[in-house]
């Protein structure tokens, strides 16, 4: 039998690697990492810090003992562009032409620069005429992909898959139809991604330029301390208002207000388009800023909606697993999700 690939998420601040092996009912898991990712991360330019971040993977990749060379990534999401669509219901070669069309309206720039994919969520049986299909559209710039293939080749790994964030993201949190209607909310270093899941099925995606390390800067402008300062403070003291005086929470409030205020936008469209549906019962908030003391508090209290800490381990069957990497759970969200796309 062939090996799977294993799921690498490469951060704008740390790399995550998740190995899996498939059961009948479950996942095991083989291995699990987080490191740091070089300062320049892999958007830079230079070939000296591609060199340095292939290097990074390379080392992560053998530090985590994975025992395959075949890796699915993801594409940083404020770099590409997703949307759900919905369509009349079309042939397979009707859409691969609507679509094009469908991408011209919604990708601010040239067609040819863009590399595009498409993927049937939902079509209808045709019994009711009124009914439209989903498909899932993504645009990313070819520049873009053959960066990334470089970087890992270099690495001395060979690309199997790449999709973006936000679907590995629902792959690993969201296990069947019976799901509840959810919000997720992906909160990354620099960008904070939604997708709205209703029956199991991503209906709703957008991406905002905010996130963790916004968080850094205003407590560190705030408290005068420096980037490692301000995030050892935000995991020790939260985004509380009742600590050191309420400066912390004072600090990462605007911050937590845009997210929040795109989290009640998405809610209220929504409940507009599925009035007659299921309400959105739940958000889960994923990515390191989501382990903060307090978040989820915060957003109870201002969406008025249950909130979770996103769990990607709840797919694996019963076996020990490290505290550190249990601690770090809404961390690896996107590699658990990266890991499990070979078995679909």
């Amino acid at each position: 039998m062939n090996k799977k690939s294993f799921g690498l998420d490469i951060g704008a601040t740390s790399l995550k690697i998740v190995s899996l092996e498939g059961q009948k009912d479950a996942f095991v898991l083989k291995s699990a990492l987080i490191a740091p990712t070089p300062p320049k991360g892999i958007l830079s330019e230079s070939p000296l810090d591609e060199e340095e971040m292939a290097k990074a993977i390379e080392k992560a990749a053998s530090d985590s003992g994975v025992d395959t060379k075949s890796v699915n990534i993801a594409l940083a999401e404020n770099q590409v562009y997703t949307k759900v669509l919905e369509m009349p219901v079309l042939t397979d070669k009707e859409l691969s032409s609507a679509i094009y069309w469908e991408a011209e309206q919604y990708i601010p720039v040239p067609l040819n620069n863009i590399t595009l994919v498409w993927n049937i969520l939902k079509k209808p049986s045709g019994q009711d005429p009124n009914e439209k299909m989903q498909v899932l559209m993504v645009g990313a710039p070819t520049a873009l992909i053959n960066k990334y293939q470089k970087i890992v080749q270099m690495a001395g790994l060979t690309v199997n898959g790449m999709e973006t964030e936000i679907i590995s993201t629902v792959r690993s949190l969201v296990p069947n139809e019976n799901f509840p209607a959810t919000i997720i909310v992906n909160i990354g270093a620099v960008n904070t991604s939604f997708a709205i899941v209703r029956k199991g099925l991503m209906v709703f995606t957008y991406s905002m330029s905010i996130g963790g390390a916004a968080i850094n800067r205003a407590i560190a402008t705030d408290f005068g301390l420096t980037p490692q300062q301000a995030e050892e403070y935000k995991k020790v003291y939260g985004v509380s208002g009742k600590t050191l005086g309420g400066k912390i929470g004072q600090a990462t409030q605007p911050i937590l207000n845009s997210i929040l205020t795109e989290v009640k936008k998405s809610i209220a469209y929504y409940s507009q388009k599925y009035k007659d549906e299921e309400p959105i019962r739940q958000i889960i908030l994923s990515g390191g800023t989501a382990k903060l003391p307090g978040i989820d508090t915060f957003f109870v209290s201002n969406a008025g909606i249950e909130t979770a800490i996103a769990n990607p381990w709840k797919v694996l069957a019963s076996q020990q697993i490290p505290k550190e990497v249990l601690d770090n759970a809404s961390d690896y969200t996107i590699a658990v999700g990266l890991a499990m796309r070979d078995y679909e």
